[in-house]
């Protein structure tokens, strides 16, 4: 069976994922020049990932929708177990956002572009002066119930444990006055780790955990205690093998 999975990932997925892409960079390109970039930079994504999805046959969870509502602006932190992250986040957490990436994702064939257009946000880290343009974008991008999603250890684990958040997306939090909502995600790490060169994906349940809640406040030790509270939380979630 795990034979029969590989070929279908090569001859079947692979090509179809590979069209899906192109054809999703190039309507939210030509959707976002038209004009609102809030709806053409959401729902091809969501589309495209849900398909992404749904054509390596993972079978997919989401529990907590009731723990946030549409029209409120969030930041969303999420731990980052391996590429499908963004597929599950981007296809199934139903809520209209912008992601906060790094900057050398804007280098992306397709993909780059795409959000660019889209409005997503790009943290330019080289100086305290691009770090206060990456909020101040962050600021009049997040309105009228477009929140944001942030992966607070900055890159994938090597290992399938939690690492350390940084303080980025919590002081965006607290500048813009927004709640926190932490998201666990089980299932990305052994589906398709973080690995150099292609891999193969493990068909594995695949699970999104969306938790309550954490109101912000303007103290640096309430943004401190919050971010562990987030890891926390985060951490509470993960399945234990």
């Amino acid at each position: 069976m795990n034979l029969l999975y590989k070929i279908y990932q090569i001859i079947i997925a692979a090509p179809l994922i590979i069209v899906a892409t192109v054809l999703t960079s190039a309507t939210t390109v030509v959707g976002c020049l038209l004009g609102n970039p809030d709806f053409w930079g959401y729902y091809p994504g969501k589309c495209w990932s849900m398909f992404i999805c749904r054509i390596l046959l993972l079978p997919v969870r989401v529990t907590g929708y009731e723990n946030v509502q549409k029209d409120t602006s969030y930041v969303f932190v999420a731990n980052h177990q391996g590429a499908f992250d963004i597929f599950l986040i981007y296809g199934f957490l139903c809520h209209n956002f912008k992601w906060m990436m790094k900057q050398e994702l804007r280098h992306m064939p397709f993909v780059g572009i795409a959000c660019a257009k889209a409005r997503h946000i790009f943290i330019d880290r080289t100086s305290p002066h691009s770090i206060k343009k990456s909020i101040d974008t962050a600021r009049e991008t997040l309105r009228g119930g477009i929140s944001v999603v942030v992966f607070p250890e900055g890159s994938r684990t090597k290992t399938g444990e939690v690492g350390r958040f940084k303080k980025g997306a919590f002081l965006l939090a607290d500048d813009l006055r927004l709640p926190i909502v932490p998201i666990t995600i089980n299932g990305s790490f052994q589906a398709l780790p973080s690995t150099k060169g292609l891999s193969f994906v493990k068909r594995v349940p695949l699970t999104v955990t969306i938790h309550k809640p954490i109101p912000m406040v303007a103290d640096e030790e309430e943004v401190s205690d919050r971010i562990e509270a987030s890891r926390s939380i985060i951490m509470d979630g993960l399945n234990v093998r």
